[in-house]
């Protein structure tokens, strides 16, 4: 990226701090998100995220629905249903492992993404690492308390679907550029999100307290990090930033030990430093290549 110069940026944050202000945000969000299933159900929850966002969208950015032309169409729905699915199977995920077990697990799509094709022994090294973390957090015993096999599975599926979300995004960005391509995308992703979430009952369940709850977890998991990221890209390198995102594992666990007394043991906070560090470094060593948008 071109930095932008320093007195037209509009800067209220160093670009650093708030790409770490976003991770933070973002996994605050998850967090409390999770506060919110015994009530809501997985499901619920995400369908009501969803929404939410999905509105906050179509406010800010309003976009031009009667004036889209085939193509468009053709690569907002696909994204929209995608992001919908990832976002759907990875509140499952966590209604089932814990909430940093859960970060590190989907992280592993969009760095197999990042090396798929490569023939260089350093790429294979980070999939190694990566391998390895998920040897360590898989459930192998099934022992009382032992780690929910599903819960992994669909936390892996939440990264499959990542990785295609990260590839249709790039297509939707350069068909629709801007916010408007993500909110056309997000009422797709609605209408893929809706059916389990009215399944779940979640219109009989809402009140004025859960909504506002909803509302928290729809800022907190994206307007407010869509806007530090995209203010932290205007000056970062890609790669820079690419590293500083390889953090979100490490503080996803922190974020669900202290505010849902998720408790990882030595081996699984090993896993999870394993994962970080493969992704870092998948990043770091990357060939230059278009920066992927940032997720919703």
């Amino acid at each position: 990226m071109n930095e932008a110069p320093a007195g037209r940026s509009g800067w209220t944050l160093p670009p650093i701090p708030a790409v770490l202000l976003a991770i933070v945000s973002v996994q605050g969000g998850a967090a409390l998100a999770k506060g919110m299933f015994p009530v809501l159900g997985a499901a619920g929850t995400a369908g009501l995220r969803v929404v939410l966002a999905t509105l906050i969208l179509l406010v800010v950015f309003r976009p031009p629905f009667t004036r889209l032309t085939r193509a468009q169409w053709v690569a907002a729905i696909p994204y929209g249903l995608v992001l919908g699915t990832m976002n759907l199977s990875f509140y499952l995920a966590l209604s089932r492992i814990p909430l940093g077990l859960g970060v590190t697990l989907e992280f592993v799509g969009p760095l197999v993404l990042a090396v798929t094709g490569s023939r260089r022994a350093l790429d294979f090294l980070w999939v190694v690492l990566a391998a390895l973390g998920i040897v360590l957090i898989t459930p192998w015993s099934a022992r009382p308390g032992a780690l929910d096999l599903v819960g992994v599975l669909l936390a892996l599926f939440a990264g499959a679907c990542w990785a295609a979300y990260i590839v249709l995004g790039g297509r939707l960005s350069r068909v629709l550029p801007g916010g408007a391509g993500v909110a056309v995308g997000m009422v797709f992703s609605s209408l893929a999100i809706l059916p389990f979430a009215l399944a779940s009952g979640v219109v009989a369940k809402l009140n004025p307290t859960l909504l506002a709850a909803g509302l928290g977890v729809a800022l907190l998991s994206g307007a407010l990090p869509y806007t530090l990221e995209l203010m932290a890209l205007r000056v970062l390198p890609s790669r820079t930033f690419g590293i500083l995102m390889s953090l979100e594992p490490a503080v996803a666990a922190l974020m669900g030990l202290v505010f849902l007394h998720e408790h990882l043991s030595p081996v699984q906070w090993l896993a999870v430093v394993l994962v970080s560090a493969a992704s870092a470094g998948a990043t770091l060593t990357a060939r230059r290549a278009p920066s992927p948008p940032v997720e919703a």
